[in-house]
């Protein structure tokens, strides 16, 4: 079976939306954290499956994205999951530190609280630092 066809049903089972995408959540394997929420392609989801390290689509740099390439939070697959719609993926990920760019576990970081949006994680790792200057 060849990378092309090794995938096919996969492939197949997702709705991918007119710009070629789809959504995928990142949750921790073991505690069930929602971790980030980002975009892949077929390109994207056949890597993640063949390699085993999550790879998912950078809009904004209208490329392959490595989680981990720059900053070195690295996410391993360890069950990757398509809804009942084949609209949204959710992969169940061992993350190496960090997820959010912003230095956070999370990107869910932010929630409402007596009616207004608070903090309510800490930033673990200096963004600075994962990325240097000039990161997003």
């Amino acid at each position: 079976m060849t990378d092309a066809t090794a995938f096919e049903d996969v492939i197949a089972a997702i709705s991918f939306n007119t710009d070629g995408l789809v959504p995928a959540i990142a949750q921790a394997d073991g505690t069930g954290e929602i971790l980030m929420m980002a975009w892949m392609n077929r390109e994207a989801v056949l890597e993640t499956l063949r390699t085993g390290r999550v790879c998912y689509w950078s809009r904004s740099r209208k490329g392959l994205w490595r989680k981990g390439e720059t900053s070195g939070q690295m996410q391993r697959l360890k069950d990757f999951r398509v809804d009942c719609d084949g609209d949204t993926l959710l992969l169940i990920v061992e993350q190496d530190g960090v997820a959010c760019h912003t230095g956070r576990r999370s990107c869910f970081y932010r929630a409402v609280r007596d009616g207004k949006l608070e903090v309510i994680q800490d930033v673990e790792t200096d963004p600075s630092i994962l990325y240097g200057h000039g990161h997003r």
